[in-house]
């Protein structure tokens, strides 16, 4: 671990993050205004046949439903710590300005699985620095159906802020004499954390109970009961807690259901385009061509750049083999640089040392999410007259010296495949800031096709496209890429505060100069004899903790044409070298159980 990286000095950063996915998440789901969409951006209740379904623009004429609403309101009147008389105008009102114009707001409709709507519930003052979100509007319109449903419905909101949002605080406000309410919450893991004195105010006939100072000599007329969630540890999981897995949103579904539906002839490729511009500006360069993987786009790279037999192209022994494969494709012989024990990624003086008379070029990898040192790699290959292209397989949104990875070499490669951040099952992305570069990779990746002519073929070309489909879905991704680096900078910061300084085993942190993505946690195990990095993932797996060793020294393959002795650094990063858990979804009660078994495993190996 790096001790001069403040993880406190972080927080702005990933509240200012929250307070933007919280705008922008409840902004695309209120405008909705085709049914189809409104279904696209429900989610399934966990346990019973039902949806939540957003309210949303398509409801604003709705009389059916603000009619429902109305009525609900005035059924359950006395819930509520502000009682007026209800009428359908009103109801229309609060809903335009009240909920749907209205930013930190969001009113979910409790649908029963014929698509009846039986209650609603809903998330209040939202956008805040506390990271804190209020349940409220919680109502059971319908009484006597669906047992069960108000609990499944409740369980599926909390699951759905969890995953969207990452509060730091989940709590609601329920009057105290409504007992009924109250065990209904207590049964769903909220403890009662204050009681708020309130006082009745009457004006007409509104009654309004708001808070009392606490110096008021009056006695309060009622009480606020606050309560906050707090889930049960994690006792041993029922499933295996893998070691990554997507986030997909309401945003990716709405979009690639409009693609499979609207996405084919004349708007063939209207997701492919909006998905290439809005990545380009992202990364910060000019060209962005999408791929059906990051292999392919380094093949891309290396046969634009003119790179073929005789040349050599440097790579770091710690990577995936793929980086290697593209400089084999195009028939070039692949150089193994050592890596650095800090970042793991590309050494400089190792790659360097390994350029001769037939180096053309460097593919620096910025390895599970953690930038290499892109300043001195680029010096070093400007000096020698060397092409660099970036490996960001896994890296997207990782920054070295405030600038995002991607935006230094010729090229730069990227993955989408299903366990990076961003996913669109596979695929990738080729950018670069070179026009004519550019226009040499778009030509040789449409099977050497000359623009100006249908099917004349000029040069030999590859096929490496991807679907409007698997673009749309990554365009969704892309537009809350970075509320997910946020949240997986926060696991991090979990496994940071439950591992740092835990003897016999060493979390990679970033640098002071990067700003990681830590795709994967990464932790490095001292050789002690006593407890291999095998031995600790079999005792992690028996206690159904997911977890992946480092690459191998990739020079030790039988595929390559001469024996070659790994580097130092690289041999012991990839015999000792482990990632875990670091989904997006990932939650603090997983990530404390599995640093406590990591803790309990290496004090039992120490004896």
């Amino acid at each position: 671990m790096h001790p001069v990286k403040s993880h406190a000095a972080d927080q702005a950063k990933t509240v200012e993050a929250y307070k933007k996915a919280v705008a922008s998440c409840f902004t695309f789901l209120k405008q909705t205004r085709s049914l189809d969409d409104l279904f696209a951006k429900s989610s399934c209740l966990t346990g019973v046949e039902g949806y939540l379904a957003p309210v949303c623009e398509l409801h604003a004429t709705d009389r059916r439903l603000i009619t429902k609403l109305a009525q609900w309101r005035r059924t359950h009147a006395t819930a509520f710590p502000t009682q007026f008389p209800v009428t359908l105008e009103g109801t229309a009102s609060w809903l335009r300005s009240k909920l749907l114009d209205v930013e930190d707001r969001l009113l979910f409709l409790i649908l029963d699985r014929l698509g009846e709507a039986i209650g609603h519930l809903g998330l209040a003052n939202t956008i805040n620095d506390a990271r804190a979100v209020e349940i409220d509007n919680v109502v059971r319109g319908v009484a006597g159906v669906h047992p069960g449903i108000m609990s499944a419905a409740m369980r599926t909101l909390l699951e759905w802020t969890e995953q969207s949002l990452a509060p730091q605080c989940i709590f609601l406000r329920v009057l105290d004499d409504n007992v009924r309410a109250i065990d209904f919450y207590r049964r769903l893991h909220f403890a009662v954390s204050e009681r708020i004195p309130l006082r009745r105010h009457q004006e007409n006939d509104c009654v309004t109970y708001v808070p009392l100072p606490a110096d008021a000599p009056q006695k309060p007329d009622k009480h606020f009961v606050r309560m906050v969630y707090e889930p049960p540890a994690t006792a041993a999981p029922s499933q295996l807690i893998l070691t990554a897995g997507p986030f997909i949103t309401a945003r990716e579904v709405s979009y690639t259901l409009d693609a499979v539906r609207h996405g084919w002839n004349r708007r063939w490729n209207h997701y492919i385009n909006r998905f290439e511009e809005a990545f380009a500006r992202y990364i910060g360069v000019r060209h962005a061509l999408t791929t059906s993987s990051c292999t392919g786009a380094l093949h891309l790279a290396l046969a634009s750049l003119g790179i073929g037999p005789g040349d050599e192209v440097i790579v770091p022994e710690v990577t995936w083999v793929a980086t290697a494969n593209a400089v084999v494709y195009v028939g070039a012989t692949p150089v193994f640089a050592d890596i650095e024990p800090e970042s793991w990624c590309l050494d400089p003086a190792s790659f360097e040392a390994c350029i001769t008379k037939r180096t053309k070029a460097v593919i620096p990898v910025h390895l599970y999410g953690h930038p290499a040192r892109m300043d001195r790699i680029m010096e070093i290959a400007r000096a020698h007259g060397l092409h660099v292209v970036e490996d960001a397989a896994p890296a997207i949104g990782a920054e070295f010296r405030g600038r995002r990875v991607g935006a230094f070499g010729h090229f730069a490669a990227f993955s989408f495949q299903g366990a990076k951040l961003l996913v669109t099952g596979e695929g990738g992305m080729l950018v670069t800031n070179d026009s004519a570069l550019f226009e040499k990779a778009h030509t040789i990746s449409d099977q050497g096709r000359d623009p100006q002519k249908t099917f004349w073929i000029s040069q030999h070309g590859l096929k490496y496209k991807m679907s409007n489909v698997q673009a749309a879905l990554g365009l969704g991704q892309l537009e809350h890429l970075d509320e997910m680096i946020e949240k997986k900078r926060l696991v991090f910061s979990w496994y940071f505060e439950n591992l740092m300084g835990v003897p016999g085993a060493q979390l990679r942190d970033e640098l002071p100069w990067a700003r990681s993505i830590h795709w994967m946690p990464c932790l490095l195990l001292e050789p002690n004899g006593r407890l291999s990095r095998d031995q600790l993932r079999a005792a992690l797996h028996q206690r159904n903790i997911d977890s992946r060793p480092v690459f191998p020294a990739i020079s030790q393959y039988p595929v390559w044409k001469h024996h070659l002795e790994p580097k130092p650094v690289a041999r012991r990063i990839a015999e000792w070298g482990i990632n875990l858990p670091g989904g997006v979804c990932l939650k603090r009660t997983h990530v404390k159980y599995i640093c406590d078994s990591i803790k309990e495993i290496l004090k039992h190996a120490a004896g």
